[in-house]
């Protein structure tokens, strides 16, 4: 199989306590720089989370670094971490690995941090500037969130304790938790929804980031490529074609698809749009051109760029239909019935893929 890449900052990001995989994007689409100029693209979030490499040992850290527990976190994927100093009531720094590398406020009590820079905004000056369009997100780890819309874009801006600074940017916790999004998910339109056809009444009441007691049934709906025997117990597996970790999981099941030990169907998705300026929508609505048969073998081939067919576009949106619904947080995300009856998930690559397949039902 071709390479597939998939950009990865500081190994994982700060997400790092979930299984390997490419995550969806956080809610930031639009960002405010100094003087109220519009700043560069942020740089992608990390969705790798691979072996981290060495970091910086505890011991080489500041005094006034080395007992934050973000900043521990951080360490431990294998991040360098820069100080520059407290201002406005917050500890910023940068966390390197390689390179590529992240800026960072930490909250007051150490235990998060917002990846972004202060500007020269004053909390009174953005909700000024924003003409009311500001709903405010509450208080996480000692600061105020506020989600800001600009026509169809929106920006989530944390308030330094001193109000004087705002910083655009995601807030993760010492756990490698995106607590942004969790703000922002109840604000109409802040995380993209799709309903389709009868898929609707399924997703009517679900929210982004809640698993669906139903999620087998509804990915039995979705348009895929089946290989393996039809004897075989049964796996679904839902991808972004150019996520490394969708990629890998596929070379671990590959052998036991090939020994006739599991049927695996293929779900094509697009999550990584906001990194690799629109090369996954492209490569699923290559895929989802394909008859069945050839979906699978064409990824692994690396054919994902051909021109796709008309009927492509609706199998993908309602195939992103039945991933909301699901409460899909990135690839590769494994789905199926157990021994005993009930749904078994794993959302990232698997740890042991013999007690993945040992644990599948005929």
């Amino acid at each position: 199989m071709r390479p597939l890449l998939v950009l990865a900052l500081l190994g994982a990001s700060p997400a790092l306590a979930a299984a390997p995989r490419c995550s969806l994007p956080s809610p930031s689409p639009i960002q405010v720089a100094e003087h109220g100029n519009p700043a560069p693209p942020p740089m992608p979030q990390a969705n790798a989370q691979g072996p981290a490499a060495p970091g910086q040992p505890a011991s080489q850290l500041p005094a006034t670094l080395a007992d934050i527990p973000f900043v521990q976190h951080v360490t431990s994927a294998g991040a360098v971490i820069s100080d520059f100093g407290s201002s406005h009531g917050l500890r910023s720094i940068a966390a390197r690995n390689g390179d590529q590398f992240m800026i960072f406020q930490i909250t007051p009590d150490g235990q998060a941090a917002v990846s972004g820079a202060l500007t020269d905004l004053t909390a009174a000056q953005l909700t000024s500037a924003a003409n009311g369009n500001v709903t405010k997100l509450g208080n996480q780890h000692g600061l105020d969130g506020v989600f800001v819309r600009s026509g169809a874009q929106f920006q989530v801006f944390y308030v330094t304790p001193d109000q004087e600074r705002v910083i655009p940017g995601v807030m993760w916790d010492a756990t490698g938790k995106d607590l942004t999004r969790e703000q922002v998910a109840n604000v109409p339109g802040a995380i993209p929804t799709v309903v389709v056809g009868d898929v609707a009444s399924a997703t009517a009441d679900a929210k982004p980031g809640a698993p669906s007691v139903a999620a087998l049934s509804l990915v039995q709906k979705a348009n895929y490529g089946t290989v393996g025997s039809a004897l075989a117990p049964h796996l679904w597996m839902l991808i972004d074609p150019q996520c490394v970790y969708s990629v890998r999981a596929y070379q671990m099941l590959h052998p036991f698809v090939e020994a006739g030990k599991v049927q695996l169907s293929v779900i094509p998705l697009s999550v990584l749009d906001y990194e690799d300026k629109g090369q996954s929508t492209k490569s699923a609505l290559a895929l989802l051109s394909k008859p069945g048969e050839q979906l699978v073998p064409s990824w692994q081939a690396g054919n994902v760029n051909d021109p796709p067919v008309p009927a492509a576009a609706a199998r993908l949106q309602a195939n992103m239909a039945i991933a909301q619904a699901i409460g899909l947080q990135g690839t590769p995300t494994l789905i199926w019935k157990k021994a005993d009856g009930t749904e078994g998930r794993i959302d990232g690559v698997p740890t042991s893929v013999e007690a993945l397949i040992a644990s599948i039902g005929s």
